[in-house]
């Protein structure tokens, strides 16, 4: 079972839940993670939930639900190491017509954003975040069964113990609740590519 225990707040929210089963963050306005990119402003104070590992080769599972309805508003999975190296993957609301799923990969402080369109209605999502020494992938399901790749990266300070876990933020004038579910750690599930060496045991 996955260890609540374990996660330590970064930037602790003024209201939130934590139980074994469920975690639940209602986010505050104006709190968000970005670094510099075309936007030039930095934020860095959305609420991050993480545990700490020096295991190099996991992967992270969790289950998001959302009833979002205002710009940006979001919640998803995240490594955040400090405020210049993170990376995150979760689905962004843009209107009432569709969202951004996408992921954020921060390196020395500079932000890059890859995003996919999807339909609105969508509220829940699960994430996968996987770890393979200092190289991440960052894949997404409907269903918890068969996920899609979002993003692939290379992390350059996540040399030895990581932080992993869960965030919300709502970077406009506006507050939510984000719920995250079947939260799980595993053997890595991002496999070695055909014709690499051999997972480590």
């Amino acid at each position: 079972m996955f260890d609540v225990t374990r996660l330590e707040w970064i930037r602790e929210p003024s209201k939130y839940h934590i139980s074994p089963e469920r975690i639940e963050i209602t986010t505050l306005a104006h709190t968000d993670l970005w670094q510099r990119t075309y936007y030039h402003f930095r934020n860095d104070n959305a609420p991050v939930l993480q545990m700490k590992t020096s295991e190099k080769y996991f992967s992270f599972v969790v289950q998001t639900h959302f009833d979002t309805q205002h710009r940006f508003d979001q919640c998803g999975v995240v490594m955040y190491l400090d405020s210049e190296n993170w990376i995150k993957g979760s689905i962004e609301y843009e209107n009432e017509d569709f969202q951004h799923l996408g992921s954020v990969v921060t390196n020395h402080g500079y932000s890059d954003w890859a995003t996919t369109a999807i339909d609105a209605s969508v509220k829940s999502m699960w994430y996968r975040l996987s770890r393979r020494e200092q190289d991440f992938c960052i894949e997404c399901s409907v269903d918890g069964i068969t996920f899609t790749q979002m993003r692939i990266c290379h992390m350059w300070e996540a040399q030895d113990e990581i932080s992993f876990g869960i965030y919300a933020c709502s970077p406009e004038d506006s507050s939510f609740t984000a719920t995250f579910t079947h939260m799980d750690i595993t053997e890595c599930r991002w496999l070695a590519h055909d014709g690499q060496q051999p997972d480590k045991e």
